[in-house]
Parts: structure tokens; C-alpha cells; sequence
């Protein structure tokens, strides 16, 4: 009995430290995203300021709301059998509500179903008890991630004293949406403004032709995975090998926020594909080991081998639609044909790339842009896809970095204090 108090005494007194680590973090990180506004900036937000999202609202809800699991610490109860039961129940949770919220839309749809809310109301009454469930369940099941991954963290030498600093901390909320705004003549992310994430398609339209028009600018308002806040906001979903992944990407974000790497972010593009690499390719080795250990029987399979090639006796069919290299086709032709000058060719030629996208199966590929290039192009942690080039030389030097390192924590400790590509370029080929 004694020994059992002792125990939760040192859990209470644990969590109590780590609720002051958390909102000392929370200062620092809050107040590094302060960033004096460039006139650029301002002019497009003449255009979104009254759709922007609240940042200080949603960050004040989710900070009670983790402060409330950090001082219950209820998941510290539970057996890791438990644990790993409860997460598995809240994925297959938010796959069920998501299937049935995608039945609803589809009723919604039907031209055929006169009236919809009525034939739609056994299943708006299913969600309603299913949201019940969520809003039970999902902080906990956050919180056992979030501990999950904090160990993953602390085994790859990126602890202080057992805790990943910052600690790890996310929450699962619809997200909002981020206006893109690129150069029509170049392929480069100069201004982002986050912006309420229930916009229509029309309004999206709507504010891409007044800034497009008015600015003489390429714009996109598109959807993101998740957001590099504190705590980290990440999209609902029932896939843990994305969900491990998106939440670690984003921590690393929050881990180099407080360093030079991450304070150099906005400095230049080839900071910000720097940025995004090294937490594209950390997110990805953390989340793989957070299910290696708690998850095995959800890490996905290795890639089958590739059969031996053949000489085909009879006509074979035509090879599947590869995203990735039409991508990289479609984006190194842009840059040529901007870099002739010819910038209405490349609007039309990738829009009618767009129609390609398409027909193969790609119906959430709204546009096909400078600003589209602009921001997925920025994720070189494996070649090709919207960054164009086959050996793009930023993410190159950031792979070549991870691969002369001897494990992640020396990774992100010697590419943290990167602040320019000249010093990355150097330190890749010291190979020191």
C-alpha cells in the first residue's frame, strides 16, 4: 500500500513538472511566432482578415484541455494492454464516424433523394452518439500517444532528464486552411495566411481571383495535415502509421523552433525546404518506431520486390499512372517555361496538366499552380514530386546529412544549428 502511493506520488509530482515545463515552452514558442509583418503580407491580408482563424482561441482550448489531462494524468492508471486497447478503439472510432460523415454527404448529393434530412436522420442520429463517444474517448487516446511517442523520443538521445523538450503535445481538431501566395513569374512561397477552415469551395474560388487579380500574384488556398503550434494541431484520422507520423513531423517543428534551424524558417526558401525536410524525414523515422514498439501489428509491410523483367509473350497493359513522376515531369516543365518568360504557356500548360490528374483519378487536385509548386514542392525528403528536379541540391544535402549520421538525435542536433544552405552544403561535405 505504501509503495503503491509512493508510486502515484511520483507520478503527481512528475506531471506537476511537466505542466511547468509545458507552459514555459508555450511562452517561448508563442513568442517566436510573433514575426513583424512584411508590407507584401499586409497586402494580402487585406483580402482575408475577416476569415483569418483565431489562433489565440484555439490555442487558450487546447491548452485547458491538455492541462486538464496533464493534472488528471488518468492514462498513468491504465495497464499498457489498456492503453493499446484504447488507442486501437479510438482509431477504429473516428474510421467509423468518418465513413458514416461520408455516407451523409453523398445523401446530401443525390439529385434522386428529395428530401435528404429526413432520409439522412438514422445516421445524423448514429454520429451524434458516436461524437459523445469521441469527445469521451479522444483525449485520452491523445495522451497515450503523446507519452508513446515522448518515449520513442527520449530512447533516440533527444530527451532532457527523460522528457522530450518541448514535450510532445497534440490535439486532434478540423483544421483550417492556408492561403498560398507565389510569384506568377517564379515558383516560390513568399506569403502564407492561415485562414477558418469552413470555407466553401466558392469563397475558396473567390478569394484566390481577388488576390490573383488584384495582386497579379498565384494563389491557392489549400488543405493542411496538420500545424507546427503548441500544442500541435492535427487532423482526425484513424490511421495511426499517418497519425504517428504527422505528430512527430510536427514536434520536430516545435524542436527546432528553438534552435537556429527552425528561427531561420522564414529567412529563404531553401531554409524552409531545409525545415520541412528534416521534420518530414525525422516525423517519418519516429512514427515508424512508435509502431514498431506499441503498434507491431499495424506497421505496414516492407514493399514487395520487384518481379524480373521479362519479355512479354503478348500486349501487356499500359503501366499504372505514377503521381509522383508526373508530377516531376509536369513541374520541371513549368520552371522551363517560366524561366523563357513564357508565364501564361505554364498557367495553361498546368491546367492542362491538372486535366491529366484528373482523368487518372486525382479529384481533390482543385488547381495546378505556381502557388500549388510553391508549397508541396517545399517536402524534399525523397526526390522528385512537386519539387521538380530528379536531385533537388536542398533536400539532396539533408538526405546525404541523415545518411553520414550515426543516429537521429545526432542528426537533428548537428543540422539544428544549420541557418543558411552554404552551411549545410559545407557540413555535408566535410562529412563531419
Amino acid at each position: 500500500m505504501v509503495q503503491s502511493r509512493l508510486v502515484k506520488l511520483r507520478r503527481r509530482l512528475s506531471l506537476t513538472a511537466r505542466l511547468i515545463l509545458v507552459l514555459l515552452v508555450a511562452v517561448l514558442l508563442l513568442g517566436n511566432s510573433n514575426l513583424p509583418p512584411t508590407d507584401a503580407l499586409e497586402k494580402v491580408r487585406a483580402f482575408t482578415r475577416q476569415v483569418e482563424f483565431d489562433f489565440i482561441e484555439w490555442t487558450f482550448n487546447a491548452f485547458k484541455l491538455k492541462l486538464f489531462e496533464t493534472t488528471l494524468g488518468a492514462s498513468n492508471f491504465l495497464t499498457e494492454e489498456q492503453r493499446h486497447q484504447l488507442v486501437l478503439e479510438y482509431l477504429a472510432l473516428i474510421q467509423q464516424i468518418q465513413r458514416q460523415e461520408a455516407q451523409v454527404e453523398q445523401i446530401y448529393g443525390d439529385p434522386s433523394i428529395g428530401d435528404p434530412q429526413s432520409y439522412a436522420r438514422p445516421l445524423l442520429n448514429e454520429l451524434e452518439a458516436l461524437y459523445a463517444r469521441r469527445d469521451k474517448v479522444g483525449p485520452l487516446a491523445e495522451s497515450i500517444l503523446q507519452d508513446q511517442i515522448n518515449a520513442v523520443v527520449a530512447e533516440t538521445g533527444l530527451s532532457v532528464g527523460g522528457q522530450a523538450l518541448p514535450p510532445v503535445l497534440y490535439h486532434s481538431t478540423p483544421l483550417p486552411l492556408v492561403l498560398i501566395v507565389s510569384p506568377r513569374e517564379v515558383i516560390r512561397l513568399d506569403e502564407s495566411v492561415v485562414l477558418n477552415g469552413d470555407l466553401s469551395i466558392d469563397e475558396r474560388e473567390a478569394l484566390e481571383d481577388a488576390v490573383d487579380h488584384k495582386l497579379n500574384v498565384s494563389s491557392l488556398v489549400e488543405n493542411i495535415g496538420g500545424l507546427g503550434m503548441y500544442p500541435t494541431m492535427v487532423v482526425e484520422s484513424g490511421d495511426l502509421d499517418w497519425l504517428s507520423e504527422v505528430v512527430s513531423h510536427e514536434w520536430v517543428h516545435n524542436y527546432l523552433t528553438l534552435r537556429p534551424l527552425g528561427l531561420s524558417y522564414e529567412v529563404s526558401p531553401e531554409m524552409r525546404v531545409i525545415n520541412e525536410t528534416v521534420a518530414s524525414i525525422a516525423g517519418k523515422e519516429i512514427g515508424r518506431a512508435v509502431l514498431e514498439r506499441y503498434y507491431p501489428e499495424l506497421v505496414p509491410p516492407p514493399p514487395a520486390p520487384k518481379p524480373p523483367v521479362e519479355t512479354p509473350s503478348k500486349p501487356t497493359e499500359p503501366p499504372r499512372f505514377d503521381f509522383r513522376k508526373e508530377m516531376q515531369i509536369t513541374r520541371q516543365r513549368a520552371d522551363e517555361l517560366l524561366a523563357e518568360g513564357k508565364v501564361e504557356e505554364a498557367e495553361s500548360y498546368m491546367e492542362a496538366r491538372r486535366q491529366v490528374f484528373w482523368e487518372n483519378g486525382y479529384r481533390w487536385l482543385r488547381k495546378l499552380n505556381q502557388a500549388y509548386f510553391a508549397f508541396h514542392g517545399a517536402y524534399a525528403d525523397e526526390p522528385g514530386g512537386p519539387a521538380g528536379v530528379t536531385e533537388d541540391p536542398v533536400g539532396t544535402a539533408v538526405r546525404e546529412l541523415r545518411l553520414q549520421s550515426a543516429s537521429l538525435a545526432d542528426f537533428l542536433e548537428r543540422i539544428s544549428w544549420v541557418t543558411s544552405f552554404e552551411q549545410l552544403q559545407k557540413m555535408v561535405e566535410g562529412g563531419q
